[in-house]
């Protein structure tokens, strides 16, 4: 076992860990962590921008807003398939060659994005950024814990992650400011911009050692054998759906239910943002000191919320609270998931990353699909919380009965 697989699985001394501290040959961690949370970043503002800029590219290249979505839908498609298939390809690469060659398909894709002459070409070149996405967080996991040392693999996934929760709070509503603005084209340009000095960032800031590097794809493959793997694979997509049977809605909430100006909209995204934030903080300290507690009490507490959402979700403070419980609840559990992966298979903490992150954009669409048929069944907008309810409910009640039993 490779040390930064080792350091993944968490599963190490005091001493052994200081020792790692003090052999590691990097200059400035907090500036390799930087590095690592400005590429996620890039790749959140990608995501979510393209959210906000659906309209606009759909008027411009002639197609309605349904088709448009085959956009949205084909970036998630190369997050479910297209990571791990390029995490398994470059086992055997270093994890800062793997990193710096993400960062150069993450370019090209946005690059070709912004040049798309019609939606068929904008679909291909959104799956291919799209493919970029888990297999840059699984190996910019695996650099994060090889920084932070033995035992702290959730800290370390936290950390990758905040780039992405921050994204949601300032990269998503400013690439959509600069696509109403400039032009859905020129945000894509932005997003270039972003990456291109996540990349320079990168290639300073990146550690070259042999404790990076990469294993066999045969050990890789071995992970997809474990039972427990798929699993917490089923469990994420279950439970975190309900993040997205929210998030997908927040507009409709404030317009449609609370009865406010969609002005609010805004604001309500970036309270649910911060509260994601807080929650992927804390929830990475957690999950490297307790076994089950980050995943249970983060779907349990997400399970309450959205019961006052439902019942009472019209009031606009109420909802605005809950909008913040919400995203803090449910990222206070993803890195107890992705500790638990690792666990499963501490030979392939990359691939456990990038299958962590398509199991997050298969919650992504439970939650819509479900909220979409409770909307479409006349039970009104704040309905999709019963949705997200059901979802993760099973998810919870799946993880009790198998995983933390054993």
């Amino acid at each position: 076992m490779t040390m930064h697989a080792q350091a993944y699985a968490g599963q190490c001394t005091a001493e052994e860990r200081r020792h790692t501290a003090a052999v590691s040959p990097i200059r400035n961690p907090r500036l390799t962590l930087f590095a690592l949370a400005l590429g996620t970043f890039a790749i959140g503002t990608g995501e979510f921008g393209s959210n906000g800029v659906i309209q606009l590219f759909a008027a411009d290249l002639g197609v309605s807003i349904p088709v448009a979505t085959y956009a949205i839908t084909a970036y998630a498609l190369g997050v479910v398939a297209g990571s791990p298939a390029i995490t398994l390809l470059a086992a055997r690469v270093n994890r800062r060659t793997l990193l710096l060659g993400l960062v150069v398909l993450f370019l090209v894709g946005n690059g070709l994005s912004a040049l798309a002459p019609g939606i068929a070409s904008l679909v291909v070149f959104r799956f291919v950024a799209g493919s970029v996405q888990g297999a840059f967080f699984g190996a910019g996991a695996v650099v994060a814990a090889y920084v932070y040392g033995p035992g702290q693999g959730g800290k370390a996934f936290a950390t990758v992650m905040g780039g992405l929760t921050l994204a949601t709070i300032a990269g998503s509503p400013l690439g959509t400011l600069i696509g109403q603005h400039a032009g859905w084209r020129v945000m894509y340009w932005a997003v270039v911009a972003v990456g291109l000095a996540a990349g320079i960032a990168l290639v300073a800031w990146l550690p070259s050692t042999d404790d990076l590097r990469g294993g066999s794809i045969a050990a890789e493959l071995g992970g997809l054998r474990r039972a427990g793997v798929w699993l917490m694979v089923v469990v994420a997509a279950l439970g975190i759906s309900s993040i997205f049977a929210v998030y997908t809605f927040i507009g409709p909430f404030v317009t449609d239910a609370a009865l406010r100006d969609p002005a609010l909209i805004p604001v309500a995204l970036a309270v649910f943002g911060l509260g994601m934030a807080v929650g992927n903080h804390l929830g990475g300290r957690v999950a490297d000191r307790f076994e089950h507690r980050g995943l249970i009490w983060g779907y349990g507490g997400v399970l309450a919320l959205l019961v006052v959402i439902g019942v009472a979700g019209s009031g606009l403070p109420i909802l605005l609270l809950c909008l913040f419980g919400v995203g803090a609840t449910m990222m206070f559990a993803i890195p107890t998931i992705q500790v638990r992966l690792t666990a499963f298979a501490p030979e392939a903490p990359t691939l456990m990353g990038a299958l962590n992150l398509a199991a997050l954009n298969l919650a992504n669409s439970l939650g819509a699909i479900g909220g979409a048929i409770t909307i479409d069944a006349g039970w009104g907008v704040l309905s999709t919380v019963w949705a997200g309810f059901a979802l993760t409910s099973a998810g919870l009640l799946l993880y009790v009965l198998t995983v933390a039993r054993r």
